[in-house]
């Protein structure tokens, strides 16, 4: 045997690799369904998309919110298809997890057996013979193979991009799109042109993906549909239509897998949210939740329009009170404390000086805006109050009705959202009365709204009107830590 010959390692991370890789493409697809538009600019204004992948249309003459512009994409392309953006995302992350893993075994094994040789040069005579078996491809023939190796150069230069160029590229970008990576390190995110460009670049290294499969098995059936089959079944070259019944055998325990993946997530969400929420959440927890935001964008980086998520209360009481500026409103602090209290706007504004920070909005559809809020630092009301031992989380109730923004969701009625305390004590955690200087406005929040920088957008509750501090979340809604986590199996800690 050559060392460039096909261990039994290499076999097995290549079919692993095509399992994991595949339910990347459609979960991420589903998770594009939420915003079916790309943008370079941060502040995703409609209108500057560079692609769209929706038909819809928005209007200029109502309100509309941005859950308006979701697609529901077909079961065949996406992971699950259907308007199951909650889902795609635990989908997305658990596989980003298992194909990490699997890479960094397959980078220690080609370093420690010798197999590196097989992707990379060492020779910069390669190149000039690349650009040969380009021309030779082109004239519809085949190169030769490089001495004692595999691959011809082309082909050796191509898995080498792949491998270490491609693969890292697509961990990055998606780092990238980390409210929390953002939030802490965001000339992390100025790196790659802003969050939005992230976002783009993220897809075209996902479209580079599936252009290379599908040069892949073009390659295979030039080069030898037999022979490769055997080489990535057997090792080595025998028994040749065996080894093409056990691929399309593997093949179709991959097809079984999607397929079964797909069923379960549409008959039975809460089980996908449940188990594949405990494979995620100590690795999100571990990496991402001691994260605490910094950001500091320039005055001059404010977003001019900044998209609507939820549509605001339409009952008579807040429309009263809104006509009024708010001087009805009372927010409510209790639960598990030593101090409850009741206070009213004014109260709200006068506890401390104002804290006005300008940062990066990352909504959990794929959109964003960069805003100044001025507000409340949570964790000063939380001091006020005393939480008593035992206190672990805020319960924000709210204004806003459900059924207006998921009317197919099974709950409605009010809103409410769950967050860690541990979160308060986050500097850029604010309970905001004020965007871009100017008083909260009512499609915003008004009068009052939650600003948690390390998260994703539907965790920052709007148009809030008590607080409850609360030992445990099992006995509130249906028990998962929020309405969208409750009703449309959205993960519950979201740095990411």
């Amino acid at each position: 045997m050559t060392p460039l010959d096909f261990p039994a390692w290499l076999r097995i991370e290549h079919w692993l690799n095509v399992l994991f890789l595949t339910l990347l493409i459609r979960s991420g697809i589903e998770i594009v369904a939420g915003h079916p538009k790309l943008y370079w600019r941060d502040d995703s204004r409609p209108g500057t998309e560079w692609a769209r992948f929706t038909r819809k249309s928005m209007p200029t003459d109502k309100l509309y919110d941005t859950l308006d512009e979701e697609e529901s994409y077909s079961s065949l392309v996406a992971l699950p298809g259907h308007r199951n953006l909650g889902i795609g995302r635990h989908w997305h992350f658990a596989c980003v997890g298992g194909w990490i893993l699997t890479g960094i075994v397959y980078y220690v094994l080609l370093f420690a057996t010798g197999q590196w040789r097989r992707y990379i040069p060492t020779s910069w005579a390669i190149f000039p013979q690349a650009w040969d078996d380009v021309l030779t491809y082109l004239s519809v023939e085949l190169p030769p193979l490089l001495p004692n190796e595999p691959l011809d150069a082309i082909q050796k230069l191509t898995y080498a991009a792949v491998i270490f160029v491609l693969a890292p590229f697509q961990i990055f970008t998606g780092a990238a799109q980390s409210p929390a990576v953002e939030a802490r390190f965001p000339w992390y995110v100025r790196l790659w042109g802003g969050r939005q460009s992230a976002r783009s670049l993220h897809f075209l290294g996902l479209i580079t993906f599936v252009v290379f499969l599908g040069i892949h098995l073009s390659m295979v059936f030039f080069w030898g549909w037999g022979q490769l089959h055997a080489l990535m079944i057997f090792g080595e070259v025998r028994d040749t239509h065996l080894a093409v019944a056990l691929s399309f055998v593997i093949i179709a325990a991959l097809v079984v897998i999607h397929a079964a993946a797909t069923v379960w997530s549409l008959r039975r969400p809460r089980s996908v949210q449940k188990v594949l929420g405990a494979i995620v959440r100590p690795a999100r927890l571990s990496l991402l939740r001691p994260l605490a935001s910094a950001q500091n964008y320039r005055a001059d980086e404010v977003s001019a329009e900044h998209r609507v998520n939820g549509k605001p209360p339409c009952s008579t009481a807040y429309k009263v009170m809104a006509v009024h500026n708010f001087a009805d409103w009372t927010l409510e602090v209790g639960g598990l404390v030593e101090n409850p209290l009741t206070l009213k706007l004014e109260d709200v504004m006068s506890l401390r000086e104002k804290q006005t920070q300008r940062v990066l909005h990352n909504c959990v559809q794929g959109w964003s805006s960069i805003g100044q809020w001025g507000g409340l630092p949570l964790r000063d009301l939380v001091s006020m109050v005393k939480p008593l031992p035992g206190a672990r989380y805020l319960c924000f109730l709210t204004l806003q009705e459900t059924g207006r923004d998921e009317p197919s969701a099974p709950g409605s009625g009010q809103f409410y959202e769950v967050l860690d305390l541990e979160l308060a004590d986050d500097p850029q955690t604010l309970l905001a009365y004020e965007m871009n200087g100017q008083p909260l406005p009512i499609e915003h929040g008004a009068p009052l709204r939650l600003r948690v920088e390390t998260q994703v957008g539907f965790k920052m509750a709007k148009w809030i009107h008590r607080i409850d501090v609360v030992a445990d979340y099992a006995d509130i809604g249906y028990g998962m830590g929020g309405w969208r986590e409750d009703n449309v199996y959205f993960d519950k800690d979201v740095e990411i």
